[in-house]
């Protein structure tokens, strides 16, 4: 599929900010199944922007503004074409457990919820997705997430653990994340964080645009043919990732991969308007050649 997409954040503030530095995780990645043809960043005040590649390879994108200034507006636009991953092998357990799997898993086979007040019951969703395969299991995972939890918006929030989930029955996309990341890590497989944008308009008809939020779903590294791949499944919507979901990146968990950090001088607060817009250019494009 063939996706324009258009990211535009507004900072509105109270009192002059100064010395204002960003760090923007926002450019589509370039993978076996998603190619970024087109990409531009407009700032407003304007500044000179830095690239690199962070740790896990997503690009970042660094500013600063240094004169006074009581608005900024990020203006993001990218042109991705994207198509189906193949289907995962099943491959049963014995790969999971060499040692060439565990390195190339390395962190993302660590459960780092050293605190967590509901083992417990994390430790019963673990036995009861297990499968007599990997994905399987995943699979399994994604439909219990669906049906235990409920899909409400405004009782998390960007600082929320696996626990405030399990204590509040209900999340939006980054929680069942995480939930999902840690019992894929507790069942011995390596998992790690996406962050991007979902296209969930019907692929057949509807509209051809539509504003989106940006969304976050996993990849579970599972046996391949000769060696492990890692595969994406989205536990908000029961299903594996295909190609209606554009990657940014991945780390080990969202503060890894956060849209948008900063910081700024001065005694300020600030109101924060963000939106994303989705336009299928083409649906019978390919990332493929």
């Amino acid at each position: 599929m063939n996706f324009a997409i258009r990211y535009l954040t507004e900072y509105a503030y109270d009192a002059p900010v100064s010395d204002n530095l960003n760090a923007l995780r926002v450019r589509p990645a370039t993978t076996s199944t998603q190619r970024c043809d087109e990409f531009s960043l407009r700032l407003d005040p304007e500044a000179r922007v830095s690239r690199h590649a962070d740790y896990f390879g997503t690009e970042v994108l660094e500013f600063g503004i240094a004169k006074p200034h009581e608005n900024m507006s990020i203006d993001v636009r990218a042109r991705v074409v994207t198509s189906e991953p193949p289907e995962p092998l099943e491959r049963g357990w014995d790969q999971v457990g060499m040692a060439s799997y565990r390195e190339a898993g390395g962190e993302f086979l660590i459960a780092d919820e050293d605190r967590l007040r509901h083992s417990d019951q994390v430790d019963e969703m673990v036995a009861s997705v297990r499968r007599n395969t990997p994905i399987a299991t995943l699979r399994a995972l994604d439909s219990l997430v669906v049906e235990r939890f409920d899909y409400r918006t405004g009782v998390t929030y960007v600082g929320s653990t696996v626990d405030d989930l399990l204590d509040g029955g209900g999340g939006v996309c980054q929680d069942f994340a995480h939930l999902t990341l840690l019992v894929l890590r507790r069942s011995g497989i390596a998992a790690r964080y996406v962050s991007g944008y979902l296209w969930a308009a019907p692929t057949d008809g509807g509209s051809d645009s539509m504003e989106v939020q940006t969304h976050a779903w996993v990849e579970a590294l599972l046996p391949g043919a000769r060696e492990p791949v890692w595969v994406g499944a989205d536990p908000t919507n029961d299903r594996l990732a295909g190609e209606t979901h554009v990657k940014i990146g991945h780390g080990r968990n969202y503060s890894d991969v956060p849209p948008i950090k900063g910081v700024f001088q001065g005694r300020s607060s600030s109101l924060l308007s963000s939106r994303v817009t989705m336009s299928r250019l083409d649906p019978a494009a390919s990332a493929r050649p």
